[in-house]
């Protein structure tokens, strides 16, 4: 086999991958397959905190709130948008009392010495960011980092 061929192989198998796992979502009710998104958030900045949190009212909003699981993630610098004091924190509440899941990495609080205490009641944790997107890409989720 070519190199070129090997690589149309790859391609189409990793297609045919991505569609399984599409497929195997969960239903709702109805017969609905339930759509699930993740959005990561790694930028210490609030315009790509608010267009997150744009993103998830607006996949809700179109998809309906009841038919999506949407999960904010984050981690490194973007870890401060969650915290207490956040420009953007009042918008982080508003989003997890309309059933959006924010999360903040553990890995990320301890490397910048913040406790819970720091953090806004509003959110959860994971132990590390990224392998919490890697394991829901795993099953099924949709990635979008705004």
């Amino acid at each position: 086999m070519n190199r070129r061929h090997l690589l149309k192989t790859a391609a189409l198998a990793a297609s045919a991958t991505f569609l399984v796992a599409a497929s195997a979502q969960s239903t709702g009710a109805g017969g609905n397959k339930r759509q699930k998104l993740i959005l990561q958030v790694s930028d210490a900045d609030p315009g790509k905190w608010n267009l997150a949190l744009n993103n998830a009212k607006n996949v809700q909003k179109d998809l309906g709130a009841a038919n999506v699981d949407v999960e904010i993630v984050a981690y490194g610098p973007g870890i401060g948008m969650l915290k207490l004091d956040s420009t953007v924190a009042s918008r982080v509440t508003e989003a997890t009392q309309a059933g959006v899941k924010v999360v903040a990495c553990e890995n990320t609080m301890h490397g910048q010495k913040l406790t819970k205490e720091d953090m806004n009641a509003a959110i959860g944790y994971v132990p590390a960011g990224v392998t919490e997107i890697m394991v829901r890409q795993s099953e099924g989720w949709s990635y979008v980092r705004p």
